[in-house]
């Protein structure tokens, strides 16, 4: 018997109308606004129609029939704008390329979004791991840019501050756990 093998889809949801200055918090670092919220009402059964509709137009019934056999949407978030999407290993990119099509959210609205594939894995869990480390990275620009003015040039300021930090620290222990493995 053939297993059927799969690929997993990280992708973030930007928008790039800015928020209304009434909704803007006070110190909001201006990177933060392509983040916004997904809004409510769309849903992981939104996102899975709207793939497949893509997949019809740009491939016709034979991508929709290669790409709807293993097509789930794993996990949505609306407060991150992040979704982790299934599909079939032969087919993933005609699911990619209707998702770079996208240009509105399906629903009422139909508010302009981006949607950008941030990174495909063969596993769910490198997948759920990058998710991990994209949020932390964001939280930390966020605070990082708070201190310094939530400019954009601060932020990047800070972040390559940050990353410096962290490769110091990264070689710091490297050199620690090679001499004590050459002690032995």
């Amino acid at each position: 018997m053939v297993r059927v093998k799969h690929r997993y889809l990280l992708v973030n949801f930007l928008y790039p109308e800015p928020l209304p200055s009434s909704k803007l918090q006070d110190g909001l670092p201006e990177h933060l606004q392509f983040y916004q919220p997904t809004p409510d009402d769309f849903h992981a059964g939104n996102l899975k129609s709207a793939i497949q509709k893509g997949v019809t137009e740009l491939f016709g019934e034979y991508g929709v029939g290669m790409v709807s056999t293993g097509l789930k949407v794993n996990y949505l978030s609306n407060a991150t704008s992040t979704a982790i999407i299934k599909c079939p290993r032969a087919h993933f990119r005609m699911v990619w390329a209707a998702l770079s099509f996208m240009t509105k959210l399906p629903g009422k609205d139909g508010k302009p979004v981006v949607v950008k594939v941030v990174r495909v894995s063969g596993t769910i869990k490198k997948i759920e791991e990058e998710v991990i480390r994209r949020a932390k990275l964001t939280i930390k620009r966020a605070q990082m840019g708070d201190g310094i003015g939530g400019s954009v040039n601060g932020i990047v300021e800070a972040v390559q501050k940050w990353r410096e930090d962290d490769v110091l620290v990264e070689v710091g222990e490297e050199s620690e756990s090679s001499e004590s493995s050459e002690s032995e």
